[in-house]
């Protein structure tokens, strides 16, 4: 986070309420919770992700684009797109192409920014690129910090995924009264994954809380296990990534 917040320090600037609220005014299709809101089945938030911090390159040379209408055609339900270019390698180009592409389809999906979020203007880029979520990684952050990027995202109408990996996290992200929360699998120190995590901190979650499972998900037993734990939807990316058939693999978590 704190090389984010270097990154970004030489353009950030004071966002207004009325440059946000333009984008909260537009006619869309579904929103990105609604879309995940299925009662006979888990739905999948398939991730366009080029490199991570804990693996290194996983498909450095994909065209964002293309990965994305290979997952629309699977049949996910939500796009995540990784525009952090030190670690993820990604842009903010990626995202304003997916939906831009996106919106030629008889059915678009809403996409997510995933990235370290730590200013309001950030908010606003997600928004100007057609975003319809955002991501805020609560473990990185400070109370004060995420009420503003809370705030904005609500202000330019779009939703919040609220990333936790433990107990202590997750009663801190239940303070900003949250309408989506993630668990991630993945110990963010030692990039150990470990699923019981999500087992042990999603029942634990109020029932009007949309709850994802994140990270580590890479057979349809992992997935079993997620929706048995309480999990609503998935949010799976390197799996996919390295699938020789993402398709079918995306078609079987969703039958779980």
């Amino acid at each position: 986070m704190n090389a984010k917040r270097k990154e970004i320090a030489p353009y950030a600037r004071p966002v207004t309420e009325a440059e946000l609220a333009v984008f909260a005014q537009r006619t869309l299709p579904l929103g990105f919770r609604a879309s995940l809101l299925n009662p006979h089945r888990l739905t999948i938030i398939a991730e366009v992700k080029r490199a991570s911090p804990s693996v290194g390159d996983i498909a450095h040379a994909i065209n964002a684009v293309d990965q994305a209408r290979l997952y629309a055609d699977a049949g996910a339900d939500c796009l995540s797109v990784l525009t952090e270019s030190q670690y993820f390698k990604g842009q903010l180009q990626d995202l304003i192409s997916v939906v831009q592409d996106q919106a030629l389809r008889s059915k678009p999906l809403p996409c997510i920014r995933k990235d370290f979020m730590v200013h309001p203007y950030q908010v606003l880029e997600a928004a100007q690129a057609g975003a319809r979520c955002i991501l805020i990684i609560v473990r990185g952050l400070t109370d004060d910090e995420i009420r503003p990027l809370h705030h904005a995202a609500q202000i330019a109408g779009l939703d919040v995924l609220f990333e936790v990996h433990d107990e202590a996290e997750l009663e801190r992200a239940l303070k900003h009264n949250p309408t989506m929360v993630g668990v991630n699998n993945r110990n963010l120190s030692t990039f150990q994954i470990d699923l019981s995590f999500a087992e042990r901190v999603l029942p634990q979650m109020p029932s009007h809380i949309l709850k994802v499972a994140e990270s580590g998900i890479k057979t349809v037993d992992d997935a079993r296990r997620m929706r048995q734990a309480g999990a609503q939807a998935l949010l799976v990316g390197e799996s996919l990534m390295r699938s020789p058939n993402p398709q079918a693999l995306l078609s079987a978590f969703r039958e779980v």
